[in-house]
């Protein structure tokens, strides 16, 4: 069930550089819902969820995330200390970003905290997947769909249309943030990933 071993050298990296990862897609994450232009589309739900229940959105992320974990099991994906790590760190930093974030009031400088928002949490991707200790909950569904002979393209779109679809339903900010992120995270990360990758600048 568990990614072995947790921790492969080296080590201090590793960890290093999954926590910079996943705090920084936290606070990317925060950025862009401050920036009230439209959330990514996990975020929309858990936007919608916060409306609906008064559980804050990192709550919202750290629950939902570990009932994806739970996904898993069927899907027979591996666990690893980046996994639980995000399941946690993500949601915290989240909230914790929205309490001290401002809200910009025109509308250059909500894009620009957009934008920003954006490329923190392609950054934070690159940096956390790159550190290779377990994919997120999000990205396991991703890949054990794709095992099962779906594509990842098509069940990522499915995936998050059906959530974002949900988030809308519920009240959570849908707009041009949206787009932007679906249309920009994919190639933003297939920049940042290999450049953080651990076992690459081991091997070079």
């Amino acid at each position: 069930m568990f990614v072995s071993p947790l921790l492969p050298s080296p080590r201090p990296r590793r960890l290093i550089q999954l926590l910079l990862g996943l705090h920084l897609f936290g606070l990317g994450s925060a950025m862009q819902v401050a920036a009230h232009l439209g959330a990514n589309p996990w975020d929309v739900l858990h936007q919608g969820l916060h409306l609906r229940t008064g559980w804050s959105i990192g709550t919202w992320n750290i629950v939902l995330g570990a009932a994806v974990v739970l996904l898993w099991i069927p899907l027979r994906q591996r666990v690893g200390l980046g996994t639980v790590s995000n399941v946690v760190v993500i949601g915290l930093t989240l909230d914790a970003s929205l309490l001290w974030l401002p809200e910009p009031g025109s509308l250059p400088a909500r894009a620009l905290m957009l934008v920003l928002g954006i490329v923190a949490v392609a950054v934070g991707s690159g940096l956390y997947i790159g550190a290779r200790l377990g994919p997120g909950p999000r990205d396991g569904l991703m890949t054990g769909l794709a095992e099962r002979g779906m594509s990842i393209r098509l069940g990522r779109t499915l995936v998050e249309a059906t959530v974002l679809a949900a988030g809308f339903l519920l009240g959570g900010t849908v707009g041009v943030g949206t787009l932007l992120f679906m249309v920009a995270i994919g190639p933003l990360a297939q920049v940042f990933i290999p450049m953080f990758d651990v076992d690459r600048a081991e091997q070079g």
